[in-house]
């Protein structure tokens, strides 16, 4: 049983010598940057989960590149890797064409990611981005069916391209993208969100039933079985059963947003297994490198494969050296010392939690394995939470947030941290929220 701790007392914030050097950014670079703006520093390196600053500043990385990093900066297994590879004048370029890179990696996602899980997938390398996966996916869905309509949920963020966009619910995004509104697009609330719990899949039949509901059978439905940037809602077990059963019952197929949410962050590799259901399509990006190399896939069940050749392209669909990087750290998936390391860190933050509500039951937590959210729309919303997140930064802490209006802290630690990383970090959170 967990108990509320009296929070520590506050760390002096870490001096700082001067103003970074900033000058050709704020000359050259677009007003578009946004990350830089929170986090006011120059980095300069970085090892696990510590970035270090060119002023001396050493920070705790709780951001991980917005889920890129589950391993944590340079993971020494897939570093050497990379290494050997660029010293061996390996092929660094090779649009689709066979390349050994490609096959070890197609054979390491197969025997220690795919077939211990039971999923036969045909594997489609997209653009390199989170996006560029979904928006092939998409693509893939209204071909296969003939069909064009998709459902999406509300607070969904599946990526900043168009196609993307509108199935993304964030109206400051799509308002940026040019997205006001999509025939194409019908938006269900999503199993829970900040007004509270709700029949999405009952409202999913009760639509599909009724031949004047206006909303024609879609192509397919797209899921964040962990919503991440809408403020970590987790989908449950059972929520996920019966979105899979009825879709199956109408042959809508099923695509599984897990760019974020995926490659080991929810405790297992695919935050869906743990319904046990099999999507027809999933979409991996971010993290699926191992070391924050651009690379996406599109995952779909064979009998999906309908494609010609060259009917879906982009230049950088096969970045070899990512591709280096992914084998490694897929093979670490069938190491037990890997496996064995992963539930300390995840029960500390769940701890962290416990101990959060208790001393403050108007903070709500939510999370899975090494993700937490931290709300505090009922407590101070957006300003508290940027408030929290500006005292981690002067504190040597890096965390974003995430949610409707920023209210929510999003805590995403390397799977890999050192306990006296994390200790260290979650002082600061502590010391952040509890001490006023």
């Amino acid at each position: 049983m967990t108990t509320a701790i009296t929070p520590p007392a506050p760390t002096p914030p870490l001096v700082v010598s001067g103003p970074p050097d900033v000058a050709v950014f704020e000359r050259h670079e677009s007003h578009v940057r946004s990350y830089c703006r929170k986090f006011p520093v120059v980095f300069e390196r970085a090892k696990g989960a510590r970035l270090y600053a060119e002023d001396g500043r050493v920070f705790t990385d709780f951001f991980c590149g917005a889920g890129t990093l589950n391993y944590g900066h340079n993971p020494s297994p897939i570093k050497s890797r990379i290494v050997d590879y660029l010293a061996s004048d390996g092929m660094m370029h090779g649009l689709d064409m066979y390349t050994g890179a490609k096959r070890s990696f197609l054979v390491a996602l197969t025997e220690h990611i795919l077939r211990p899980r039971g999923l036969e997938y045909t594997v489609q390398f997209s653009g390199p981005t989170g996006t560029d996966a979904v928006e092939a996916a998409l693509k893939l869905a209204r071909k296969a069916t003939g069909r064009r309509g998709i459902f999406a949920f509300s607070g969904g963020y599946h990526g900043m391209s168009r196609g993307s966009l509108a199935v993304t619910g964030n109206g400051r995004a799509r308002l940026a993208g040019g997205v006001h509104g999509q025939d194409e697009v019908t938006f269900i609330p999503y199993e829970d969100g900040p007004q509270g719990p709700f029949d999405s899949v009952g409202f999913i039949e009760r639509l599909l039933a009724d031949s004047s509901s206006g909303v024609e059978t879609p192509a397919a439905v797209i899921v964040e079985p962990l919503q991440m940037e809408g403020g970590v809602y987790e989908a449950s077990a059972d929520w996920l059963r019966r979105l899979r059963a009825v879709t199956e019952r109408h042959g809508i197929l099923l695509i599984c947003d897990e760019i974020q949410s995926g490659c080991g962050r929810t405790g297992t590799f695919f935050a869906f297994e743990e319904s046990g259901i099999v999507p027809d399509i999933v979409t991996v990006s971010k993290s699926i490198s191992g070391y924050g190399l651009p690379l996406a896939l599109t995952l779909f069940h064979p009998r999906l494969d309908v494609w010609e050749p060259g009917e879906h392209t982009g230049t950088f669909r096969g970045n070899q050296l990512a591709f280096v990087a992914a084998t490694a750290a897929a093979e670490l998936w069938s190491r037990p010392g890997f496996l064995a390391q992963l539930p300390a860190p995840a029960r500390r933050l769940a701890e962290l939690g416990a101990e959060l509500t208790a001393a403050e039951p108007e903070i709500v937590v939510r999370g899975r394995g090494m993700v937490l959210g931290i709300d505090l729309g009922r407590c101070g919303g957006g300003e508290r939470a940027a408030a929290v997140q500006r005292y981690a930064f002067d504190h040597g802490l890096i965390v974003e947030l995430s949610g409707r209006d920023d209210e929510v802290v999003k805590v995403l630690p390397p799977l890999t941290i050192t306990p006296e990383e994390l200790g260290h970090g979650l002082g600061v959170l502590r010391a952040a929220l509890l001490t006023r």
